[in-house]
């Protein structure tokens, strides 16, 4: 009897203890349904998700453009990539802070004029130097020519995958103090910058006291009188509505911005080929299309500016003062651009 009693207690035993890991085994995969799904939430459909910073504004080309970028991707992965954006620098507010970001991976990706690229990749400087673009069409030319491969070519040593080039446009002067002629006028007065070396040394060259200031807070720095003046495309002048705190615009077209759309490399290298093509293909069709919005900014924003500031635009003996003024900058970046890339630059408004 006592055999029987054993024998009956082992198999009570041995059920509680298999009814104990059937539930632990339930539980365990409630938590990792519930992971799952905390996950899926965040991250869309998809099984790869793109964060695109940047601090334009929503009404600008750079988030219309990031737009489409949105919709071509996710159309031409099948909802496999999902694209997550955030404008107006609600992540960083700067393009510098959004940059070391893309670099350090907290973002996936980030849209940025080149001026501040430049701090990370000196050769970008090229860009920046005054006047080395006449017009829209040979900057197009270049940047999607061997100078812009070449530049692109070297992101990766930095962390980062360039995709494509589209632009802020040509930048013009403003300031609350007086009409902008000569590099005389711009003698002793406070004017913001991009964080870039070769903006700073420029309007030093031409007297005034230069330095950077983030973008999303100038509209109150300019409203304080901590600056004079600053220089920007007309469509950013018209969308941060600068002219409500700036008298005076000059249309010198004295450096063209473009911006580079790129990704932390490690991540880029990490998706699989077809959606790395797919994703390039998308961000060189949806940057193209942001030009053509930023034009065309351009042309509507100057007539909403005309109503609000004493406009002059520089004539052709004018501008060429300014070109000769600045001519020390491009012997002192010489150097950290590389001679060579510097005559490939140039060559294209010969």
């Amino acid at each position: 009897m006592r055999k029987v009693l054993s024998v009956i207690g082992l198999l009570l035993m041995m059920l509680l203890l298999i009814s104990a890991c059937t539930l632990g085994a339930q539980s365990n995969n409630k938590e990792e349904t519930s992971d799952s799904n905390d996950v899926s939430e965040s991250t869309g459909s998809g099984k790869y998700t793109i964060g695109v910073t940047y601090t334009t504004p929503e009404s600008g080309s750079t988030h219309i453009g990031m737009e489409r970028f949105k919709e071509l991707v996710e159309e031409k992965t099948g909802g496999e990539v999902v694209v997550e954006l955030y404008p107006s620098g609600q992540l960083y507010a700067s393009e510098r802070e959004a940059i070391e970001a893309t670099q350090a991976g907290n973002i996936e990706m980030t849209v940025a004029a080149s001026a501040p690229v430049a701090g990370f990749d000196k050769r970008f400087m090229v860009l920046d130097l005054p006047f080395i673009f006449p017009d829209h069409e040979t900057a197009y030319e270049a940047l999607d020519g061997e100078l812009g491969q070449t530049l692109l070519d070297g992101l990766p040593d930095i962390g980062l995958v360039g995709l494509a080039y589209g632009e802020t446009g040509m930048r013009q002067l403003s300031n609350s103090e007086r009409p902008i002629e000569s590099p005389e006028d711009l003698k002793g007065l406070k004017i913001r910058t991009m964080e870039n070396e070769v903006h700073i040394d420029t309007f030093k060259e031409y007297g005034a006291n230069a330095s950077p200031f983030a973008f999303g807070e100038l509209y109150s720095a300019l409203q304080q009188n901590i600056y004079d003046g600053m220089e920007n495309p007309i469509n950013l002048i018209d969308q941060m509505k600068f002219y409500e705190v700036q008298d005076y615009l000059t249309i010198s077209n004295h450096a063209y911005t473009a911006t580079v759309g790129f990704m932390n490399a490690e991540f880029f290298n990490s998706l699989p080929k077809e959606i790395q093509k797919k994703v390039k293909e998308s961000a060189l069709e949806a940057m193209d299309y942001q030009r053509g919005i930023a034009r065309q900014q351009d042309e509507d924003g100057m007539d909403v500016i005309k109503e609000h500031m004493e406009i002059n635009e520089l004539t052709s003996e004018q501008k060429q003062l300014f070109i000769e003024t600045a001519e020390p900058i491009y012997e002192k970046y010489e150097e950290s651009i590389g001679k060579e890339l510097l005559e490939l630059a140039r060559s294209y408004s010969k």
